[in-house]
C-alpha cells in the first residue's frame, strides 16, 4: 500500500471547522443516534419476544436481565476502544498529526480482537457463578433459562465487541451513516429472525440468542469493509503494530465509556441482588410463582431507560468528532456553541421521555407482554415505572455532560462523574435505601443518584464554560 503523505491525509474532514456547528449536530448525531437505538434493540427485541412467549413468559425475561449486564461489559471494553480511538483520531486530524490517528486504529482494532476472545473464555469457565452473582438463581427456571441463552450470547462476543468498537472509529472517519448501517443491517436481522426462531422453531431462549448473534456477524462485516476503504486515514500494515506510547494515549480517552457501563453493572448487580434479598420479604413476591416478577419489571424499565439514554448518548458521542477537530484546530468558540446546543437539546429528549412515563406506562408495559401476567406483575411495573425514572431529565444532561468532557479530552474529569453516579450513588443507594423503604428503597435509588450527580455536573458544565470563554479571549 502506497504511504499517504501529511499533505493529502485527514483532508476529508477539514469540513468539520468550518461547516456550521448545527448542521454538523445533525449530520453526525443523527445517524449515531439511530445506530445505538437500533444497537439497543438487539436485546429489547430479544425481551419483547421473549415476554410474549407464553413457555417464557417473565420467567425468560427475568432471565434476559440477569444476562444483559454481562452483555454490557463486553460493550464497555468495546466502547472503552471505540470511543477513546474515535476522539484521539478527530483530535489528531484536527492538529495535523495523521500518523498517530493511523496507528491508533491499527491498534485498536488488535486489542479488540484479543480483549472480545479473553472475555469469551471467562465467561465460559466461569458461566454459574457469574450468573449467581447478577441474581440468577432467584428461582430455578428462572436460572435454567438464564445459562440457555448466555451460552449463545457469549459465543457471539468477539463479533459484538468487533462491531460496537469499529462503529465510532467509521464515523471519526468522517462517515456517520454507514455506521449508521452496519448497526442497522444487523439489527434488522435479529428483528426478522426473533420471531422465526423463538414461535416457529420454538428454540426459546436459545432461539433469541441466536437471531442477535447472526445480526452481530453481519455488523462486523460490514465494518471489517469499511476499514479497507477508509477515506481521511488509510490504513498500512504497520498501523497493525501495537505501540505502547499510543496505547496510552489513546485508551484514557475513553476510560469514561468503559466506566460508565462497568459501573452500570455494578449498579445492576447491586440493585438485582438486593431486589432477590428484599423481594423475598415481601408478602406478594416472596411467593414462589411471583419470585421474578420484581427482576423481570426492573429489566424492563431500564430497557426503556436504555432507549433515552440510546438518544442521549447518540447525540452527544456522534458529536465527539467535531468537538475533538475543533479543539485541536484551536476552535473554542465552536467547542462551546457545540456544547449549548448539545445540552439544550438533552434536556428536551428528557422532558419528552418524562411525558411519555407519566401518561403511557401501561402501554409500555404491554410491549413486553404485561397481558399474559398477574395483576401483580401490572402494579408493580406502574410503580417502578413512575418512581424509577421520575428525574430522567436530570439522567440525561449527566450523561451529556459527561461524554462531552471526555471529547474535550478531559477524560479523568469525565471518570470522577461517572463513578460518582454510577458507582458510589448508583451502587451504594440500592444497598442502603431498601434499609429503611424495603423494596421500594430499590426504585428511590434512581432519581435520588440522578439528583446529587447533577449538582454536581452544573458546577463542571460552569468551570467548563468558564474555560471555554478564556480560551476565546485569548
Amino acid at each position: 500500500m502506497k504511504p499517504i503523505t501529511n499533505k493529502t491525509e485527514g483532508g476529508a474532514n477539514a469540513f468539520l471547522a468550518v461547516e456550521p456547528v448545527g448542521k454538523l449536530m445533525r449530520k453526525f448525531s443523527i445517524p449515531c443516534i439511530i445506530s445505538l437505538l437500533v444497537g439497543a434493540l438487539y436485546n429489547i427485541v430479544d425481551q419483547i419476544f421473549i415476554a410474549n412467549a407464553d413457555y417464557l413468559g417473565s420467567n425468560g425475561n427475568a432471565a434476559n436481565t440477569v444476562v444483559f449486564p454481562l452483555t454490557v461489559v463486553a460493550l464497555a471494553i468495546a466502547i472503552m476502544i471505540g470511543d477513546g480511538t474515535c476522539a484521539f483520531v478527530s483530535i489528531s486530524l484536527g492538529s495535523k498529526k495523521h500518523e498517530n490517528a493511523r496507528h491508533s486504529i491499527g491498534n485498536a482494532v488488535i486489542l479488540t480482537i484479543i480483549s472480545s476472545v479473553a472475555l469469551t473464555i471467562l465467561y465460559l469457565v466461569f458461566m454459574e457463578p457469574i450468573l449467581a452473582l447478577f441474581g440468577g438463581k432467584v428461582n430455578e427456571e428462572t436460572f435454567a433459562l438464564s445459562k440457555e441463552y448466555f451460552i449463545w450470547i457469549t459465543a457471539g462476543i468477539p463479533f459484538y465487541m468487533f462491531g460496537q468498537a469499529m462503529n465510532p472509529i467509521i464515523r471519526s472517519d468522517g462517515s456517520p451513516r454507514f455506521a449508521m448501517i452496519t448497526t442497522i443491517a444487523g439489527a434488522v436481522l435479529n428483528v426478522i429472525l426473533d420471531p422465526i426462531f423463538i414461535f416457529v422453531f420454538k428454540w426459546g431462549m436459545m432461539g433469541a440468542a441466536i437471531a442477535t448473534v447472526l445480526g452481530q456477524i453481519v455488523t462486523a462485516v460490514f465494518a471489517t469493509l469499511y476499514l479497507c476503504r477508509m477515506k481521511a486515514v488509510k490504513l498500512q500494515k504497520e498501523s497493525f503494530v501495537l505501540k505502547g506510547c499510543l496505547i496510552a494515549k489513546f485508551l484514557p480517552l475513553g476510560i469514561c465509556s468503559l466506566l460508565s457501563q462497568i459501573s452500570l453493572v455494578v449498579c445492576m448487580a447491586s440493585i438485582n441482588n438486593m431486589i432477590k434479598k428484599y423481594g423475598a420479604q415481601d408478602s406478594i413476591f416472596g411467593q414462589e410463582q411471583y419470585a421474578q416478577i420484581p427482576m423481570a419489571v426492573l429489566g424492563i424499565v431500564m430497557k426503556f431507560f436504555q432507549i433515552v439514554i440510546s438518544i442521549v448518548v447518540g447525540m452527544a458521542a456522534g458529536c465527539i468528532p467535531i468537538a475533538g477537530y475543533n479543539l485541536g484546530a484551536k476552535q473554542s468558540g465552536r467547542v462551546k456553541s457545540l456544547f449549548s446546543r448539545i445540552l439544550i437539546c438533552e434536556a428536551i429528549v428528557g422532558v419528552i421521555a418524562f411525558a411519555v412515563i407519566e401518561i403511557f406506562p401501561k402501554q409500555l408495559i404491554a410491549i413486553f407482554g404485561a397481558n399474559n401476567e398477574s395483576a401483580y406483575y401490572t402494579s408493580f411495573a406502574l410503580k417502578a415505572f413512575r418512581i424509577y425514572l421520575s428525574l430522567v431529565i436530570f439522567a440525561c444532561i449527566n450523561k451529556a455532560a459527561f461524554i462531552f468532557l471526555q471529547a474535550m479530552g478531559k477524560p479523568w474529569v469525565s471518570t470522577f462523574l461517572s463513578m460518582l453516579r454510577e458507582v458510589v450513588f448508583g451502587a451504594g443507594f440500592p444497598l442502603i435505601l431498601p434499609l429503611w423503604f424495603g423494596l421500594n428503597g430499590v426504585l428511590y435509588s434512581m432519581p435520588l443518584s440522578d439528583l446529587l450527580t447533577f449538582i454536581v455536573s452544573v458546577i463542571v458544565i460552569k468551570m467548563t464554560y468558564n474555560e471555554l470563554n478564556k480560551n476565546i479571549a485569548a
